[in-house]
């Protein structure tokens, strides 16, 4: 009988508690906002997935003090999405039904982000993309989907220029690798070279992982001046090997996806030479980034990679914007106010430099780099770092729309 005294009157302070909005574990969980990301973590592309999560949680572990300092207590989940779409899906569900999740970094696969934005939205969480090229990631004008790099239709752009006008050639054959992301570059890379008047000998797509024998031995034949793979390193940098040791002599090119010292790890002396467009300044364009390079080196023990210091200023483009929308002692605000706040980003200053988003979610400038790998060693990529060849910024398509002559920086 004593027991059940013991447990009415448990019950009964549980009840009171209730009634005057006391409960502690309540108020605890109702403090905690969560900050997540999705990336490849595991895999053949874990490289610079692991570069996304470990610049978030860099990120979210130097610059909540603001929030923390309103009440709040700031915690970072890391999601493995392992570069692809269905488990990018099924983590997007389980991310949406943690009610303290605010917002997420990623992804690195625009195929992947693609579907799992969808899911996020219906939910009213926000994504900043430290990553994601695909114009689509952006052109479906969801409103809570950003991201802080440019776009494949102005790479694809940057790449023929550079390859019609720099490089002097007069042939290309693209590769790609069926993803939406591959594909989505090398069409773009494909029609800005065509209308440069250079000759397109082929474009096509393939999954093989891990013998090209039978697609490199028609491209040699016809002897292009350079090759553009579409796609990611882990597939690429083997096919460049490949096609290195049959005999072929003349370039390499690829987008984003080639930015990874797993690059040289996997092509050796094949990439030295080699020629990529991507969205992520080396570090060293970034004049405020030297600190983040030391604390990131402290921190995990290893050079950052290519999108760990993007997804850092995604972290401070998160932060500031819910700090504009919180006051000390106050509510948890809601996703949508989140989603809202990032949106309104104008002028804030990060380690990229200002991100101002355009409607749709895409920075109003982005700069594109193009690069050459200097050396087959995997440590060298970015420390000292591969010869930085041009620099372009380009408007969004929104922002080029609305600009007038005055208006519109000088490239």
């Amino acid at each position: 009988m004593k027991s059940f005294k013991v447990l009415g009157l448990a019950l009964a302070l549980a009840l009171a508690a209730s009634a005057l909005g006391a409960t502690p574990v309540a108020k605890a969980q109702d403090k905690v906002i969560k900050i997540a990301s999705q990336s490849p973590l595991s895999g053949g592309q874990s490289v610079l997935g692991t570069a996304i999560s470990n610049g978030t949680r860099l990120g979210v572990e130097q610059l909540s003090k603001t929030l923390e300092d309103k009440g709040f207590t700031v915690e970072y989940v890391a999601f493995d999405d392992q570069a692809t779409p269905d488990v990018g899906v099924a983590n997007a569900q389980n991310i949406v039904n943690d009610a303290s999740i605010l917002a997420v970094v990623g992804h690195l696969n625009s195929g992947v982000a693609i579907p799992s934005s969808e899911v996020y939205d219906k939910s009213n969480l926000v994504m900043v993309s430290p990553a994601n090229t695909n114009v689509n990631v952006t052109d479906r004008g969801l409103k809570t989907v950003n991201r802080l790099c440019g776009r494949d239709d102005a790479q694809g752009l940057v790449g023929a220029d550079y390859v019609a006008n720099t490089l002097g050639a007069k042939s290309v054959y693209v590769l790609h690798d069926k993803t939406a992301y591959g594909e989505g570059v090398a069409t773009s890379f494909r029609d800005a070279a065509a209308a440069a008047g250079l000759e397109v000998l082929g474009f096509d797509g393939t999954e093989e992982k891990n013998d090209f024998t039978t697609i490199i031995t028609p491209i040699i034949a016809q002897n292009p001046d350079l090759i553009y793979f579409g796609g990611i390193y882990d597939q690429a940098a083997l096919f460049f090997k490949q096609t290195r040791e049959a005999g072929y002599t003349g370039t390499f090119m690829g987008p984003d996806g080639m930015d990874s010292s797993d690059t040289a790890k996997i092509g050796g002396e094949a990439v030295v030479g080699m020629v990529y467009t991507t969205t992520a300044g080396p570090a060293s364009v970034y004049p405020d980034a030297a600190q983040f390079v030391t604390d990131y080196k402290a921190r995990f023990s290893i050079n950052p990679e290519p999108y760990a210091v993007e997804s850092y200023s995604a972290v401070q483009v998160i932060v500031a914007a819910i700090d504009s929308i919180t006051t000390a002692g106050g509510d948890l605000p809601t996703r949508e106010a989140v989603a809202a706040a990032v949106r309104a980003t104008s002028g804030l200053s990060t380690l990229i430099g200002p991100i101002t988003f355009d409607a749709n979610g895409d920075p109003d400038y982005a700069a594109y780099y193009v690069l050459k790998v200097a050396s087959a060693d995997p440590a060298a990529w970015s420390d000292p770092g591969n010869e930085l060849a041009a620099r372009v910024e380009i408007a969004s398509p929104l922002t080029a729309a609305m600009a007038t002559p005055e208006a519109t920086p000088s490239q």
